[in-house]
């Protein structure tokens, strides 16, 4: 069971390279960090967008996001995990998620770090409705992140 774990989930803007320091024991054991930083695209489906607002049910949605990381850990060797995800209103240009994980090999690192964004994409209770021209619109679960979660269900990697 992995130990390092860090899950926030709140409104405050945060610091990509205090989050990947984070991470690191200070034994030298990592080997390798890898990390995501998701932005607020400024348009989505063709639709403009000038604001985005997440909402999610608190415990619940940490309750989830651990459950992704426990899961990543049972198939990678990880020495620490950590997600942030902003809820409230975000702008086009704002983070709203950072993924980060540690392992000794880069294989590890990078594949549980995409694993773990592929499910809070399509496992973690958040929900977003954009604000724009058209007004506005819940946005629902997109097909191509359906696909890309699914892809880890057929894999084999232990």
């Amino acid at each position: 069971m992995l130990e390092n774990i860090s899950i926030n989930v709140h409104e405050a803007d945060f610091d990509v390279a205090g989050l990947q320091r984070g991470l690191l024991s200070g034994l030298s054991a990592e080997g390798a960090v890898a990390t995501f930083t998701g932005y607020v695209r400024r348009a989505n489906d063709d639709r403009q967008v000038s604001t985005l607002e997440l909402e999610h049910y608190p415990g619940m949605t940490e309750q989830s996001i651990k459950t992704i990381i426990d899961e990543a850990a049972d198939r990678w060797p990880l020495l620490a995990a950590s997600v942030v995800h902003r809820v409230g209103r975000l702008s086009p240009g704002d983070q709203i998620v950072w993924v980060g994980v540690a392992s000794t090999h880069r294989e590890a690192a990078f594949s549980a770090c995409e694993f773990i964004m592929d499910y809070l994409k399509t496992r973690a209770p958040f929900w977003k409705k954009e604000l724009g021209p058209f007004g506005e619109i819940w946005v629902s679960a997109r097909q191509d992140d359906e696909s890309r979660a699914a892809r880890w269900q057929d894999d084999s990697t232990p």
